[in-house]
């Protein structure tokens, strides 16, 4: 690995001589210019404008342009003549928690690596310092023509250095949050969290640059001579209102269909919020016979006249078994009226038999 920069962390008075090296690559696959007509390769030649012809590179040199449009040569050796500490040195600051960067600051990182056997004490001096005190040490450095901020953080057995914007070069958010005013329900609010925990975590290492892997194929059809056969993706539609609860969990079945989990596991207790947002279903309770078609006809009329009295209409349940209950009752009166009928009857049966055996002994007694 080929390093960029070469110097010395200043630790106090201790200083470790070091070597930074890209800690990133970039794996894009890059195209050139050329003429659509005949394939012909466009290229970029830097060209004097007062001579009007190409100039080598070595004739190239750096001014600053100021407000009117004149030029104010700049030379290596004026560069180098700033009195910046931090020209060759990486110069720790401070340290802090991590938690205090603002990760809009996070720039290209780094590793640092030692120049020579002098260096490895302290290296791993400050490497052990930074691992027991869970900190981050923020530290000033020159690179490519201007003074800049990083982070040391420990990666490993190593130190990598983070490349951090100054404060002034973030820019405040103004203007660009939406300036309606919308209210959030705590229905929709349990339904992204079911959301978010239905999809569950994921590690780095397993996602792949699909359209990397898409471009690669396209290329290597081309150059055998093949027809690409992968068809256009489709184009995001613009922007739609839609109904957010629906979407919401059409999202959560989404997502646990991709895991393979059952569309309705573990959905219905999140989604209690909603009842609101949702109709209403009615199941048939089983073993319950119908109810004839007078008692049918008495449970419709019970809530309509209920409802024209200006009170709350009763359930269509209980309305039935009112109306069973008040057809049942006389009909019990009516069987008690036969049951006492028919005791009256018997009891008179008795009496005359009894009359009939007194005046039979008499009638012989006078023959």
């Amino acid at each position: 690995m080929r390093s960029i920069w070469n110097g010395n962390i200043s630790f106090g008075l201790v200083s470790i001589p070091i070597k930074i090296y890209p800690a990133t690559e970039d794996h894009s696959i890059s195209f050139r210019q050329i003429h659509t007509r005949d394939s012909g390769r466009i290229r970029y030649r830097k060209v004097c404008e007062l001579e009007d012809k190409p100039v080598e590179s070595s004739e190239i040199g750096r001014a600053y342009e100021d407000a009117d449009g004149a030029l104010v040569p700049i030379t290596d050796e004026d560069l180098a003549a700033l009195p910046l500490p931090t020209t060759h040195t990486l110069e720790i600051e401070a340290f802090i928690s991590a938690a205090e960067i603002d990760p809009l600051q996070m720039g290209d990182a780094y590793y640092l690596g030692t120049s020579g056997a002098a260096g490895a004490k302290p290296y791993t001096l400050l490497r052990e310092a930074l691992k027991r005190s869970e900190k981050v040490a923020i530290a000033k450095y020159a690179h490519r023509g201007r003074e800049r901020l990083g982070m040391l953080r420990v990666v490993g057995d190593t130190i990598a250095l983070h490349r951090l914007l100054w404060p002034d070069e973030v820019r405040e958010p103004a203007g660009v949050a939406p300036k309606e005013k919308v209210t959030v329900k705590p229905a929709e609010l349990d339904l992204a969290d079911t959301l978010m925990e239905t999809l569950g975590e994921v590690d780095l290492n397993d996602l792949r640059d699909e359209y990397h892997e898409a471009l690669e194929e396209l290329v290597a059809a081309k150059v055998s001579g093949a027809t690409p056969t992968a068809e256009p993706g489709e184009r995001p539609a613009g922007a739609q209102v839609v109904d957010l609860m629906a979407a919401l969990k059409e999202s959560v079945r989404s997502a646990r269909e991709a895991r393979g989990e059952g569309a309705g596991e573990g959905g219905e207790a999140s989604e209690g919020g909603a009842e609101e947002e949702a109709a209403a279903t009615v199941h048939e309770l089983r073993g319950r016979k119908k109810a004839p078609a007078k008692k049918a006809a008495a449970a419709k009329k019970a809530p309509a006249a209920a409802k024209r009295g200006g009170t709350k209409a009763a359930k269509p349940a209980k309305a039935a078994k009112a109306a069973e209950s008040a057809e049942e009752e006389p009909a019990g009166r009516a069987a008690g009226g036969k049951r006492t009928g028919a005791k009256k009857a018997a009891a008179g049966k008795t009496a005359a038999k009894k009359a009939a055996a007194k005046r039979q002994p008499g009638k012989r007694t006078a023959s």
